[in-house]
């Protein structure tokens, strides 16, 4: 069994990108041969180029919130900062609180001179707070004028326009952090996708907090894995069943739409229409019932994101590409360069025996 320091890199701190591409698609992209661990290196404009008629690429689009709020004490004017990351109910939200000690209940802080007020009514077991928020108007107007992007803590400069943390197809609000993979299409590199006869399919899961954590466990199994909410529309369901039934191959973009998509099939055997919590942990030796080929950014060392690659590629193929994108200076991490880790499509069983070899 592998154990987490077996997913650990040497990264220089000079590759960890700390802002986006002036144009989204050129990026550096790492193309994989999933069967023969050959790399190539492209751009992600190429992308078109290396799909075929019928391939279904699909995409999470869910939007983040800006959900960094910085406010004072209205007793004291001391100064704190607000994280919201899971609404409870219409005025109520969850919260990371900084400093901890200043968030009791009955507290009150004020953001925007004002503008919003926030009550701390409960601190949780985990030092999460419940915040109930009092306002005049649209709360999701106001956040959107007060609210920064919640960007990671690897990122140490100012986002200019917080559409960069955005795919250009975001829609559902919730999520506490991008799904970055899809930092780099744009309307027209999808447009041109859908000319070369591939499909496109949108799942939504709202990204927690939790992918930034670190794994401090020393045996992957121990590590307790965050839960995140997905849902699946009807519409969606069809396409991608249609798609998994003909043996047409299904590229995920994302890990967040590699975990959507095995959850369900996990749980249902097929993908319909449902939404739910899933707290699926994907890791070498797990058998994928459905993702063929994914595309995907460069992740942390010892994170359960380097992990699910290594699912899908291989443990030993997935850190030689990490060495070699290391030699290539790639730029790594939310603002970094893609892989796209690429496979013929086999049927389900072949692809099984195939990952088992491989592991």
């Amino acid at each position: 069994m592998l154990k987490v320091k077996d997913f650990n890199y040497d990264l220089p701190e000079e590759l960890i990108a700390q802002h986006p591409l002036t144009q989204r698609d050129a990026s550096k992209l790492m193309l994989i041969n999933k069967e023969t661990g050959e790399i190539e290196h492209k751009i992600f404009k190429d992308l078109p180029h290396l799909i075929e008629k019928g391939d279904l690429l699909v995409l999470n689009d869910t939007r983040v919130l800006p959900a960094r709020l910085l406010g004072v004490r209205e007793e004291t004017g001391g100064h704190v900062e607000l994280l919201l990351l899971r609404r409870v109910d219409l005025n109520t939200w969850e919260t990371l609180a900084k400093p901890g000690k200043s968030a009791r209940p009955g507290r009150i802080f004020s953001f925007g001179n004002g503008t919003l007020r926030g009550e701390i009514i409960e601190v949780k077991e985990d030092g999460n707070r419940l915040v109930r928020f009092h306002y005049d108007g649209v709360f999701e107007e106001i956040l959107d004028k007060l609210g920064e992007m919640p960007l990671p803590p690897y990122i140490h400069e100012k986002l200019e326009d917080k559409e960069r943390y955005q795919t250009v197809y975001s829609k559902e609000e919730g999520s506490a952090a991008a799904p970055t993979a899809g930092l780099h299409f744009t309307p027209e590199l999808l447009d041109e996708l859908r000319g070369k006869g591939a499909e496109t399919a949108f799942i939504t899961l709202h990204v927690g907090l939790g992918t930034f954590r670190p794994v401090k466990v020393e045996k992957i199994d121990d590590h307790l894995m965050h839960s995140e909410y997905y849902s699946i529309d009807e519409t969606t369901a069809q396409v991608i069943e249609k798609a998994r039934q003909a043996g047409r191959r299904i590229i995920s973009v994302g890990t967040t739409t590699t975990r959507t998509l095995e959850t369900v099939m996990r749980d249902r055997g097929k993908i319909e229409s449902c939404s739910g919590w899933t707290d699926i942990f994907i890791y070498p030796g797990f058998e994928f019932k459905i993702v063929d080929s994914l595309i995907t950014n460069f992740h942390l060392p010892e994170s359960t994101l380097i992990m699910l690659v290594s699912a899908l590629l291989g443990h030993g193929a997935t850190m030689a590409a990490y060495e070699e994108a290391v030699k290539e200076k790639y730029r790594f991490f939310s603002f970094g360069d893609s892989m796209f880790i690429k496979s013929h499509g086999l049927n389900r069983q072949g692809r099984n025996l195939l990952t088992k070899t491989k592991e």
